[in-house]
């Protein structure tokens, strides 16, 4: 009978351990984020960010990304979405870029999504291309708010630190991996 218990015992504990484990996971993927998750430095690519709706009584209407000022992307344009519309803000570099292309001396720092609505438990994608990477980091981070039907807004802006727990608003991370043989163009 002893060991019948400590059986029962032990697929409590695992079934307990893998509920935690699965109720920890799932607000983890709802986060704002990009896909794919990684790109070739100096390429340049189409890379997306995922917006989940985590609520259920309110509808996303809105998404406002700041692209990274210390290590500006050149060119970007924003490939065009069905019931949204978008601005585009630009800064004026401090010190110009060299590209194939020429020289370029202000980049974007801020796209707006509006207009459009995800549901309750939809997601939507909203794709950027840019390029050429910076080829001296190994990731970039994207500030992102999102805004709510309800008037409420949720800033994804959180640094996640290696090593140390996901915040609970973690900015989205484009991770910058050696360059391939050619870029994507």
């Amino acid at each position: 009978m002893s060991s019948r218990r400590s059986v029962r015992r032990v697929v409590l504990g695992a079934v307990l351990g893998l509920a935690l484990v699965v109720f920890v996971a799932i607000p983890a993927a709802a986060h704002v984020e990009i896909e794919p998750g990684s790109a070739a430095k100096g390429s340049t690519t189409s890379f997306s960010f995922r917006v989940p709706n985590e609520k259920d009584n309110a509808s996303t209407v809105g998404l406002e990304v700041t692209f990274p000022a210390d290590h500006p992307i050149p060119s970007v344009s924003v490939l065009v979405k069905q019931g949204w519309t978008f601005t585009v803000e630009k800064t004026p570099l401090p010190k110009p870029i060299k590209t194939e292309f020429g020289e370029v001396t202000e980049a974007v720092s801020k796209i707006t999504w509006t207009g459009g609505q995800i549901p309750p438990d939809g997601y939507d994608l909203f794709t950027v291309r840019g390029g050429p990477l910076p080829k001296n980091v190994n990731q970039l981070e994207f500030k992102a708010s999102q805004t709510y039907s309800d008037g409420e807004v949720v800033q994804w802006i959180e640094p996640t630190v290696k090593g140390g727990a996901e915040p609970e608003h973690p900015a989205p991370v484009l991770k910058l991996g050696k360059a391939s043989g050619g870029t994507s163009h």
